[in-house]
C-alpha cells in the first residue's frame, strides 16, 4: 500500500470524515437545478474564501493603529511587491461578495427557495448578508483615509440616535466618545474576527441545511408547495430525475466561480485598489464623504429628506426592512413557487433594483453637497469681533483656522451641513458647547483628538459671545434650582 494511502487511511480511521464528505458531495439534486440560476451561492461562498486568504495576508502587514494604519497601507502600495494587486484583489473581491450575494438573495426569493422546509436556510441568508454588508463596511473604516474617518464619523451619529442606548452604542463602538486608536483596534478585531468568524460558521450551517434539505427544485408553475407532501415529493422528484451533485451538477458552478475570480482579477490589475485617499485630518472637512457602492443609496435617501426626517428614518426603516425580510417564509411559506404566478414578488424586487441603482447612481456626483458661499477660512465679520476680549477673538482665530465654516453658516456665509452659529450661544449652554465640540453628536464628528485645551477653550469662549441682540445666553435650569438650593439651605445654617 503506498505511504500516502496509509495516512489517508490513519486519519480517516481516526476522524472518519469521508462519510460525511462524500454524502454531502454525491447528494442527489433535480436535474433542472444543474442550471445557470443556480451558480450564485457557489460563487458567494468562493468569494468569501477569497476574502479570507487576501484578509489574511494583508493583516500581516496592516498596522491597526490611527498613527500607522494609513502607512501600512502605503508600503502595500508602493513598497511591496505586487501589494497594490494584492489590496486590489481584497477590495474588488468584496465588491463582488456583496452584487452576488444580493443576487442570490434575488435569485432564491423569486425562484421560492424560501418556502417550507427551507425557512431557517432563508433566516441564515439573510443574517449572511448583513454580515457581508458589515464586513464591507468595517473594511472601508480599515482605510483609514478621509473618506473612511468621515463615513465612520456619519455611522457613529447615527448609533448614536439609538433612544436610551445611542451613548452606549457609539462608545462600545469607537472605543470612546471620539474616534482614536481604539476605534481601529475595534474596527480590525470585528473585520478579521468577528464578522468573519460568525460568517463561516453560518456558511457551514447553511451548507449543511442545503445538503439535507436539498437544492430549492425548478420552480414549475403549478407545483404547490403543501407541509404534507413536499417532502415526499422532493425525494421522488431527485430519485426519478436527479442527478448526483458531483461530478454532473457542479461543473457550472465550477466554471462561473472560475469566471468571477477571472472578474475580480482583472478589475484588480486595471482598477487597482481603494484608496487610502490620504490621511485622515479631522480639521480638513470633506463635504463630499464617498462610501463604497452598496452604501451609496443610503446616503442619497438621507442627502434628500428633510433634517427632521433623518433620525426617524434611520430608526424605523431598516429595522422594519430587516424584520420583513425575516418573516417572509414564515409568512409565505407554502403555495405557488414559479415567479410567473407571482407578480407581487416580481414586481417587489424589481422595484426595488430600479431604486437601489437610481439612488446608486445618483450618489456619484451628489448634486446635494452643500454650497459653499466663503470659503473656510474667509475672516469673521468685524462686528462679531467688537467688545471681545483677546480669548474671545482667539477662539475666532481657531473658527476659521480649523475650517468651521466649511459645515456652519457664519453671517449668512459658510456651508450648510451644521445649523448656523448666529444665534448658537441662545440655544446652547457654555457646557453642551464645550461637550458638542469635544465629543460631537447628531451629524457632527468629534473634535477632542483635533484641537489642544487652549483652542478648545479660546473657541468655546467666542461661540458663547454668538447671539442675537438682546437675547439672553442659554442657561442651565439644573444648575439654577441647584444654586438656589444652596443659598437656601446657607440662609437656613445662617
Amino acid at each position: 500500500m503506498p505511504w500516502y494511502r496509509q495516512v489517508y487511511d490513519w486519519l480517516e480511521h481516526r476522524l472518519q470524515l469521508e462519510g460525511p464528505v462524500m454524502e454531502a458531495m454525491v447528494h442527489p439534486v433535480p436535474r433542472k437545478t444543474a442550471s445557470w440560476w443556480y451558480v450564485f451561492g457557489s460563487a458567494s461562498f468562493v468569494l468569501l474564501i477569497l476574502q479570507v486568504v487576501t484578509g489574511i495576508l494583508l493583516a500581516l502587514v496592516y498596522a491597526p493603529s490611527a498613527a500607522h494604519a494609513w502607512d501600512s497601507l502605503e508600503v502595500l502600495n508602493h513598497q511591496l511587491p505586487l501589494g497594490w494587486f494584492l489590496r486590489a484583489m481584497h477590495g474588488w473581491g468584496s465588491n463582488f461578495m456583496v452584487a452576488v450575494v444580493l443576487i442570490h438573495m434575488c435569485q432564491v426569493f423569486l425562484f421560492g427557495g424560501h418556502k417550507y422546509p427551507r425557512e431557517f436556510t432563508w433566516v441564515l441568508g439573510v443574517c449572511m448578508l448583513l454580515m457581508t454588508l458589515g464586513m464591507a463596511f468595517t473594511g472601508q473604516v480599515l482605510r483609514f483615509d478621509q473618506d473612511a474617518y468621515w463615513g465612520l464619523g456619519i455611522g457613529a451619529s447615527i448609533a448614536g440616535r439609538v433612544p436610551f442606548v445611542g451613548g452606549q452604542l457609539v462608545h462600545l463602538m469607537l472605543g470612546g466618545p471620539m474616534i482614536n486608536g481604539a476605534t481601529l483596534t475595534r474596527f480590525f478585531a470585528l473585520h478579521v474576527f468577528v464578522i468573519p468568524g460568525a460568517l463561516l460558521a453560518f456558511t457551514g450551517l447553511h451548507l449543511w441545511m442545503v445538503v439535507k434539505l436539498g437544492i430549492n427544485e425548478w420552480p414549475m408553475p403549478g407545483r404547490i408547495v403543501r407541509r404534507e407532501t413536499y417532502m415526499k415529493e422532493y425525494h421522488d422528484l431527485t430519485h426519478t430525475d436527479g442527478l448526483a451533485f458531483v461530478p454532473l451538477a457542479v461543473w457550472k458552478d465550477l466554471f462561473f466561480s472560475a469566471a468571477i475570480l477571472l472578474a475580480v482579477a482583472a478589475c484588480a490589475a486595471y482598477f487597482g485598489p481603494f484608496g487610502p485617499k490620504g490621511a485622515p485630518d479631522p480639521t480638513i472637512i470633506n463635504t463630499v464623504p464617498k462610501p463604497d457602492f452598496f452604501f451609496l443609496w443610503l446616503y442619497t435617501v438621507l442627502s434628500y429628506l428633510p433634517p427632521n426626517l433623518e433620525t426617524p428614518f434611520l430608526l424605523i426603516v431598516p429595522p422594519i426592512a430587516i424584520a420583513f425580510l425575516i418573516a417572509i417564509p414564515f409568512v409565505a411559506g407554502i403555495g405557488e413557487k414559479s415567479w410567473w404566478r407571482r407578480p407581487v414578488a416580481v414586481f417587489a424586487v424589481f422595484f426595488i433594483a430600479v431604486c437601489w441603482g437610481a439612488f446608486t447612481q445618483l450618489g456619484t456626483y451628489t448634486p446635494w453637497s452643500p454650497q459653499m458661499h466663503a470659503w473656510s477660512g474667509a475672516p469673521v465679520p468685524e462686528k462679531l469681533l467688537v467688545n471681545r476680549t483677546p480669548l474671545e477673538r482667539q477662539g475666532a482665530v481657531v473658527l476659521q483656522q480649523k475650517q468651521c465654516r466649511n459645515c456652519h453658516e457664519l453671517g449668512g456665509m459658510g456651508g450648510q451641513r451644521g445649523p448656523a452659529l448666529d444665534d448658537v450661544a441662545g440655544h446652547m449652554t457654555e457646557d453642551q458647547l464645550y461637550r458638542q465640540v469635544l465629543q460631537g453628536g447628531g451629524n457632527m464628528p468629534a473634535y477632542g483628538a483635533a484641537l489642544s485645551p487652549a483652542e478648545t477653550t479660546a473657541l468655546v469662549k467666542f461661540l458663547t459671545t454668538l447671539k442675537v441682540n438682546y437675547a439672553p445666553a442659554a442657561s442651565d435650569a439644573s444648575r439654577q434650582v441647584a444654586d438656589a438650593d444652596t443659598g437656601t439651605a446657607a440662609t437656613g445654617a445662617r
